[in-house]
């Protein structure tokens, strides 16, 4: 099983006081080249069959709408999830087609690490995934070995 994992883009920080729920924090104009660019790699290798899986966080939203694909709001990825949460919205690993998530820190970078060094990760720091970064992972059936086979990130393509 594949499953890739898509940070959203860059929508700027959060300030306090702002009156702007951090839910409904838009791409910024960055974020928006951001997603575009990264989108067209993910159109060239994501098959058709794969499921878009994606946070409720306007910025998430629009960062997978420049795919230009179906997808499916997904509440176990909002901001604050856990990394169990998203494994079991994505079927893991028993999905039969690939899942790409596209979702947030600290949840993307625990996830990375729970499946690529394994559970004693878990009261490590998360590993650093960069605003729109895909970091693409594969799960291989003959020893369910968990392999990484792209890191890409919108200013390396």
């Amino acid at each position: 099983m594949d499953l890739i994992l898509w940070r959203h883009a860059d929508a700027g920080e959060a300030v306090d006081g702002d009156g702007v729920d951090d839910l409904q924090r838009p791409l910024s104009p960055r974020g928006h080249k951001q997603a575009k660019r990264m989108a067209e790699w993910l159109n060239r290798f994501l098959p058709d069959s794969s499921r878009i899986l994606v946070s409720p966080a306007l910025r998430a939203r629009q960062t997978a709408e420049a795919l230009g694909r179906k997808v499916r709001i997904v509440d176990a990825l909002v901001p604050g999830a856990s990394h169990t949460q998203a494994l079991s919205a994505a079927r893991w690993p028993d999905s039969r087609e690939p899942v790409l998530l596209v979702g947030h820190q600290p949840m993307l970078g625990q996830l990375a690490a729970y499946l690529m060094a394994g559970p004693t990760t878990l009261d490590s720091p998360p590993w650093s995934v960069r605003k729109g970064a895909v970091w693409w992972l594969r799960r291989r059936d003959r020893d369910g070995e968990v392999v990484l086979v792209s890191v890409r990130t919108p200013d390396r393509l």
